[in-house]
C-alpha cells in the first residue's frame, strides 16, 4: 500500500467538490433537515467527540460545493478516525443521511461530504500544511467554536 501524497489529498478534495454538486446519497426514511440543522448536529457531534479548533465557513453564494464547510482537528490519527466515524454513524442513525468519506485509512485528513456540509477532520500538522481556512475565507469571516475540553 503506497503512502498518500499531497496530490492525492488535493485530488480527493476536487472529487469531493464535484460530487457535492451532484449531492450525497440520502435516505428517504427520515425527514429532510435544512443545511443549518445539519450543521448544528455536525457541530454537536464534533464537540462531543472532543474535536479541537472547530471552524465553520459559510459557503452559500460562493460555491455550489455545499452550504457550509467545517474544519476541525483531532490530536492523533486514531482520534481523527474516531471523530469521523462517530460523525458518519450519527448522520446515518439520526438523520438517515449517507455521507461520502475519504482518507479514513490514514487518519491524517478525513473528508466527510454530506452534500450540504463538507467536514474536514485533520491532525494538527496536516491542517497547518494545507491551511484550508485561508483558502476558503476572507480574514475574520469564519466562526470558531471552542474545543470540547
Amino acid at each position: 500500500m503506497r503512502r498518500r501524497t499531497k496530490e492525492d489529498h488535493v485530488l480527493t478534495l476536487t472529487i469531493a467538490a464535484n460530487s457535492a454538486v451532484q449531492g450525497a446519497p440520502r435516505s428517504g426514511h427520515h425527514a429532510e433537515v435544512t443545511s443549518e440543522e445539519l450543521l448544528s448536529q455536525i457541530l454537536t457531534s464534533l464537540s462531543d467527540s472532543k474535536a479541537e479548533d472547530i471552524v465553520e465557513i459559510d459557503l452559500r453564494g460562493k460555491t455550489a460545493m455545499g452550504d457550509y464547510m467545517v474544519i476541525c482537528s483531532g490530536r492523533s490519527s486514531r482520534q481523527v478516525a474516531a471523530i469521523s466515524e462517530k460523525l458518519v454513524d450519527m448522520l446515518k442513525a439520526d438523520l438517515g443521511r449517507g455521507a461520502k468519506t475519504e482518507g479514513k485509512e490514514t487518519g491524517d485528513w478525513v473528508l466527510i461530504d454530506t452534500g450540504d456540509v463538507i467536514v474536514h477532520v485533520f491532525r494538527p500538522e496536516v491542517r497547518e500544511f494545507y491551511q484550508l481556512e485561508k483558502m476558503w475565507m476572507p480574514t475574520g469571516e469564519a466562526t470558531s467554536r471552542p474545543s470540547g475540553h
